[in-house]
């Protein structure tokens, strides 16, 4: 069961962190954080349709409300009248809150509360299995997480140029011919799967730790894409093994442990990186700083030597 838990912890901690490589590039680290919570108010809409929480329909509602998101946001944006942070903070409260209202209203006697939405629980992600003829194969997050993964590995690898090419130079992606805009929904599309996937085991507050965490730490240690998909990846999946022993050693939440230690980490990134750390900031700050007042004093020397040369010779002490 503690291995189990641990693969499956592996598995969304790298599918999200693959994908969250995009969005710190492309400064939408928060709208996954909008999307995490606005596919409520998509399960919630397919729920009130389908009438069962196993209906595969509440993936494509919580998934197409993910896009939606994305698209009210960037149409707000796109105004000019308020900025995009200012956007994601007008439309993921209004979705997430008519979710809340639609499920304190009427459907407080099923099993989709909102706390199982945040936090999620990894411990009983276990207990789901997959049972066919008779035949268990195995915890049903095993193959669920497993297979979101393999989808954005593959999304990566075969659009690589192209998501490399539109995260750095969306303009130049454009004359080139490429499609941005089917690029960046494709995206934000799986980034709204990846979340509906993960949700019920790790909880959409975990699911936003693991994309940008992350993504944010292999940011301030590499500048070549393809290491920083790597390192976030090895980040994420360290990050999850690291929480669970944590979790296990001390007795407290899984997820809020897992989180914890991607927060450590970041931390230890942010002050210690050879290129980007704090520590190395500060050393290169101290360092221009001499250099600067070098250049001045030789500036000073070449504009006034006569003048520097009396200040040079030592005055003669009289007897």
């Amino acid at each position: 069961m503690a291995l189990e838990i641990q693969i499956i912890a592996v598995f969304i901690a790298v599918a999200c962190a693959v994908l969250g490589v995009f969005l710190v590039l492309r400064r939408m680290s928060m709208m996954s954080d909008s999307i995490t919570h606005t596919i409520l108010l998509g399960i919630v809409l397919a729920f009130w349709v389908t009438r069962d929480l196993g209906s595969p329909l509440l993936i494509v509602g919580a998934s197409l409300m993910g896009v939606l998101t994305v698209w009210l946001t960037e149409t707000l944006a796109k105004t000019k009248r308020i900025a995009a942070d200012s956007a994601i903070g007008l439309v993921f409260p209004l979705l997430f809150s008519v979710a809340i209202i639609i499920i304190s209203r009427h459907m407080g006697h099923l099993h989709l509360h909102t706390d199982t939405v945040l936090l999620g629980e990894l411990a009983f992600a276990p207990f789901d299995r997959l049972i066919i003829n008779g035949v268990d194969f195995g915890a049903r997050f095993l193959y669920t997480s497993g297979v979101m993964l393999a989808i954005n590995l593959l999304f990566v690898s075969v659009f690589y140029k192209e998501l490399k090419l539109v995260s750095f130079d969306p303009t130049l992606a454009t004359v080139l011919g490429f499609s941005v805009h089917l690029l960046h929904y494709g995206l934000m599309t799986l980034v709204s799967l990846t979340t509906v996937v993960a949700f019920e085991a790790v909880g959409a507050i975990l699911v936003v730790a693991f994309m940008v965490g992350p993504a944010a730490a292999a940011y301030l240690l590499t500048k070549k894409l393809l290491w920083m998909l790597l390192l976030s990846a090895g980040i994420g999946a360290l990050s999850a093994i690291l929480g669970f022993q944590v979790a296990i050693h001390f007795d407290v939440s899984i997820a809020g442990s897992m989180a914890s230690v991607i927060g450590a980490i970041f931390m230890l990134v942010f002050i210690f990186s050879p290129s980007e750390g704090l520590i190395s900031s500060l050393i290169k700050k101290n360092q221009r700083k001499k250099a600067f007042s070098e250049r001045l004093r030789q500036l000073h020397l070449s504009k006034y030597p006569a003048e520097n040369q009396l200040k040079s010779k030592k005055i003669p002490s009289k007897a």
